[in-house]
């Protein structure tokens, strides 16, 4: 009896699976996903640039016009070359746009105010970017004040109101005036 099972496993043949078809469905597996796979793309900061100047000299802007932010390569915040803090632009911005003259320390008028952000070159970007928002943060509760004061909600409720190619009378009184300084080399903290 033994004889008889030895036999019967010499007849076998061995199963194949073939993998022609294999690679047919491997290639469209790897279509299918690179189709539909969606890579994230960075959009930068969204910024309009000014018009180029006529000339190469860009115009002077008397001093006190000019609010300096300064975020060094530590995090540390100088506003106006004073230790200062991220929470603290805001309302800085906020104090030199509306200054209207009242103070010798910040702008004569909304149209004239410029916040200037400089950074080291070491500095985070995360610490660039924040300082940016803060100072944007700071231009959105004036226009937003300003909206109020013509009876809307908020300023981008005035804004949807616009029609196409209409003026935006609040951002043409109080203009997003902001300069991005090349960063200082070393490190130091210089703001000049």
């Amino acid at each position: 009896m033994a004889g008889l099972l030895d036999k019967r496993d010499d007849d076998r043949v061995d199963g194949e699976i073939d993998t022609a078809g294999m690679a047919d469905i491997s290639f469209l597996l790897l279509i299918f996903f690179l189709i539909t796979t969606t890579f994230e793309t960075d959009t930068g900061i969204g910024m309009t640039l000014p018009p180029p100047l006529n000339d190469q000299q860009p115009p002077p802007v008397k001093d006190r016009n000019m609010l300096k932010i300064l975020v060094r390569q530590d995090g540390q915040v100088m506003i106006e070359e004073k230790a200062s803090s991220f929470s603290q632009i805001q309302r800085k911005v906020k104090t030199h746009v509306l200054n209207n003259g009242k103070s010798d320390e910040y702008s004569v008028s909304p149209d004239d105010a410029l916040v200037s952000i400089k950074t080291d070159r070491a500095t985070p970007y995360s610490g660039y970017i924040e300082a940016l928002d803060e100072v944007k943060m700071g231009y959105r509760q004036i226009h937003d004040q300003r909206a109020r004061q013509r009876g809307f909600d908020s300023y981008q409720a005035y804004k949807n109101q616009l029609e196409a190619g209409a003026e935006d009378a609040i951002r043409e009184q109080i203009p997003l005036n902001i300069s991005i300084a090349e960063p200082s080399g070393s490190g130091g903290g210089s703001s000049s």
